[in-house]
């Protein structure tokens, strides 16, 4: 459905859809399962298309669709199906990976698993490989016929998971081991399934190899983070200790700096793996559903493949679980102990801008004790030069005959007027540059 067109006939109200209506609709049909013929022989591959390798397979599909003037999928599309003679390709791309699956007619009389996986992969070269491959599954669908069909004789028994759906009308096997081409073998065993139910048995057993492979490579990146997370837990174990005998300035920004930089590595390591173990555990919660929607029952006293992944996969998920949550609880400790040694370093350095402060208030007292011995001694100096000019003027005075009074009684008198005046006139300047401060 075109996201620009009004739904409704031409005599009722026309209603414009939202823009992602149609994508919401279509994506529960996106994957169908489609029938196949018993017996059948089908081989899937899954390659690491993450990043600009994704769009670089969709190019190489479309130019061997159009090569072959088979119709292309449509733009936005991830999945697509596609005869190639007796041959159908069914092409997948997912988030960070792309599936090919190729089903092809089997001998009805001819042995599981022959001729070799190698012999007949001749369709998988007709595309340049994607990318890395991840997934390699040579899986036979075959009519039940014992003991030919046997999975005893067909796979390593102290690796082999058995079991049959829920109500017995397929069985399936697998020892879970690549053989000697590469590819991980899958037999499913026909007892009365119709071709809708083949196909969607066919791909739920595809599926979960396929996730549980990816689910998997979540501990790879687990083993390489343990020892940086170790080494850290240790290092912050030291950092902590030394911070208990440790009470000067500089060592405790010697210590802050050592978690900082501690802190710093334990995120990257957290961010570089965030993406990898949330997609581990999703893979797996798909693993866990399709083993669910199978409704396994024990075939023969053999181990289910529901029992066989939880006692092989399960400690694996477990390890990258622990690692993920040793990362967060260290993460959580050294912000808690870079928060408390930077309380520290904060109220070190809160009382020593208090003693700057007292030593400040000191000096500033010093200098205003000074200042008033010089505002004091600037009065006798001032009020001497004023007394001094006025002598010159008395004496000029009493030469002229316009004072009677003898010079030097005259300027004794005015000393304490000058002097008073000059302390008064002083000591209003000081106030006002005081007051105007404030």
């Amino acid at each position: 459905m075109r996201a620009d067109v009004l739904i409704g006939d031409d005599d009722a109200a026309r209603l414009k859809p939202h823009p992602l209506r149609a994508a919401i609709l279509g994506e529960l049909h996106a994957r169908p399962f489609t029938a196949i013929a018993v017996p059948s022989r089908v081989l899937h591959f899954a390659f690491d298309t993450s990043g600009p390798q994704a769009q670089t397979d969709r190019v190489n599909l479309l130019a061997l669709l159009d090569a072959r003037g088979l119709k292309p999928p449509a733009a936005g599309e991830k999945h697509h199906r596609v005869a190639f003679g007796s041959t159908i390709l069914r092409w997948e791309q997912h988030s960070e990976f792309t599936t090919y699956t190729w089903e092809m007619p089997a001998d009805p009389g001819g042995s599981p698993f022959h001729p070799e996986a190698p012999s007949i992969a001749s369709p998988m070269r007709l595309v340049p490989q994607p990318g890395p491959l991840l997934v390699a599954i040579d899986l036979h669908l075959l009519a039940d016929d014992p003991p030919r069909t046997a999975p005893e004789r067909l796979f390593d028994r102290a690796s082999l998971a058995v079991a049959e759906n829920s109500d017995g009308a397929a069985v399936y096997a697998t020892d879970f081991q690549p053989g000697p081409s590469g590819f991980v073998r899958i037999l499913v065993i026909d007892r009365g399934m119709s071709a809708e139910r083949a196909g969607a048995q066919v791909q739920r057993v595809l599926e979960i190899e396929t996730y549980r492979t990816l689910a998997l490579l979540g501990l790879p990146e687990a083993q390489r983070l343990a020892p940086s997370v170790a080494d850290g837990e240790r290092r912050l174990v030291e950092v902590t200790e030394a911070m208990q005998h440790t009470g000067d300035l500089a060592s405790n920004h010697r210590l802050l700096d050592e978690l900082t930089a501690l802190a710093a590595e334990v995120e990257a390591g957290a961010a570089a793996s965030v993406f990898r173990f949330g997609a581990s555990r999703a893979y797996e919660e798909i693993v866990e559903q399709r083993l669910q929607t199978l409704g396994e029952r024990k075939v023969a006293g053999l181990p289910t493949w529901s029992s066989f992944l939880a006692r092989r996969m399960k400690p694996a998920l477990r390890t990258c679980v622990t690692i993920e949550n040793r990362q967060s609880g260290l993460s959580l400790k050294l912000a808690r102990a870079a928060n408390l040694l930077r309380t520290r370093v904060d109220v070190e350095l809160e009382q020593q801008n208090q003693k700057l402060l007292k030593s400040m208030n000191a000096r500033t007292r010093l200098q205003l004790r000074l200042q008033t011995t010089v505002e004091g001694l600037s009065v006798a100096a001032i009020t001497y030069y004023v007394v001094s000019l006025f002598g010159y003027f008395a004496k000029a005075a009493h030469d002229s005959g316009r004072l009677h009074l003898e010079p030097s009684i005259v300027t004794a008198g005015f000393v304490p007027v000058a002097a008073l005046a000059i302390w008064w006139t002083v000591r209003r300047i000081r106030r006002k540059h005081v007051s105007s401060e404030e």
